[in-house]
């Protein structure tokens, strides 16, 4: 019985540093397509989202650049509506 309560009590060590795999939801609500420029981890990616395309970015906080030149930081976890060039984090 001991040996069960040890390795019930790694495992939930294991998933409490581990932590819950957050990403940031980005949806394009404007009429025309867009590229984004995302930089996670010192990787740059450009994510390319059609109108009313969504897609999954950030799983560990990242730096994302719109079109329109801001340039805003996420965690992940936030939801992000872009339109007409513009960012609304929810």
């Amino acid at each position: 019985m001991k040996q069960f309560y040890a390795q019930l009590v790694v495992v939930m060590g294991s998933v409490l540093v581990a932590g819950p795999g957050l990403a940031a939801s980005i949806q394009n609500v404007g009429s025309s397509a867009v590229v984004l420029v995302v930089v996670e981890d010192g990787n740059k990616t450009e994510v390319a989202l059609d109108a009313g395309g969504s897609d999954t970015i950030c799983a560990s906080g990242c730096f994302l650049t719109l079109p329109n030149g801001d340039r805003i930081g996420l965690a992940g976890g936030e939801t992000v509506e872009i339109k007409d060039g513009v960012a609304t984090i929810k």
